[in-house]
């Protein structure tokens, strides 16, 4: 996978599909690397015709990392959050929406169809409100729109995600990964052991950057309530989100679609945080057909 330089850091990413097809980029979530996008979802998306760019947000996988910026520790965060206190943050979302336009510019692609996922849903409403001129059409996954009267996370989800391993050792790093795609998947989609554990492993051996999570998640918290400025998203909308999800809430979706004009919602009985094999072409299929009408 090559690397680029894209709004003064350098980003890891990679490119499938014909060049001159439409070009579809992919923003993942919170600590969340480029792979954690299901290759089966990638072909299936090239298949329908498109060109899928997806790569590692900074501080996460192989893109440049933040070194030496603090951020509050994860608890503190959680608590000022509750609380309603600013929290300082050594870099926003904006900054991320704007590595992912940088990442366009790089590739000398004027507009795309934005597609996140979780944080990176909520990256891509920034690209859209912020740089409304290079996007063909939203897509915002398992999202939310930052606002307190959404569900909270359930707590074990909560729990799992910002829990740090008790040791950086192989073994027990990929068990905590393990386990933490256990706890976010839908009761109605239970995914075999051995996807899991592939899926640890590999982004074990890719990178393994505890730093990285407390500082997105800082961004994610300092950007608040986004309800008011979703009101201003001009690109045409679509909001998907599993009906089991015990992080993000299917509440946090029904939020946004009602927030930003025109927006419609799909929701999936029975998917938690994630995309489950099964459902991989239905939603390859939702994402291809809301592309294709823009």
């Amino acid at each position: 996978m090559p690397q680029i330089e894209a709004n003064g850091i350098k980003l890891e990413y990679d490119e499938n599909g014909a060049k001159d097809a439409p070009p579809i980029l992919l923003i993942h979530g919170l600590g969340a690397q480029m792979t954690l996008w299901p290759d089966e979802l990638i072909d299936a998306l090239v298949a329908r015709g498109f060109r899928v760019i997806r790569f590692d947000n900074r501080d996460i996988g192989l893109s440049q990392k933040m070194d030496g910026a603090k951020a509050p520790g994860i608890l503190k965060m959680v608590i000022w959050n509750k609380l309603g206190l600013r929290i300082k943050a050594p870099y926003t979302l904006s900054d991320m929406a704007a590595d992912a336009v940088g990442l366009l510019d790089a590739l000398g692609i004027d507009r795309a169809h934005a597609v996140g996922a979780s944080m990176g849903g909520m990256i891509a409403q920034r690209v859209a409100l912020e740089h409304p001129d290079r996007v063909l059409s939203l897509t915002s996954i398992m999202s939310t729109t930052g606002s307190s009267k959404v569900p909270p996370a359930k707590k074990e989800a909560m729990q799992v995600l910002t829990q740090r391993p008790k040791s950086s050792d192989k073994d027990t790093v990929v068990a905590h990964g393990v386990k933490i795609l256990r706890t976010i998947e839908g009761r109605g989609f239970p995914q075999p052991e051995r996807r899991y554990l592939e899926q640890a492993t590999g982004d074990f051996e890719r990178s393994f950057y505890p730093p990285g999570m407390p500082r997105q998640l800082a961004a994610i918290m300092a950007d608040g309530d986004r309800t008011e400025e979703l009101a201003k998203v001009t690109a045409p909308t679509l909001v998907l989100h599993g009906e089991d999800d015990p992080l993000v809430r299917c509440e946090g979706g029904h939020a946004t679609a009602a927030c930003i004009p025109g927006a419609r919602l799909k929701t999936y009985p029975g998917m938690g945080h994630d995309f489950p094999l099964e459902l991989i072409d239905e939603i390859a299929d939702d994402i291809a057909e809301h592309a294709r009408a823009t």
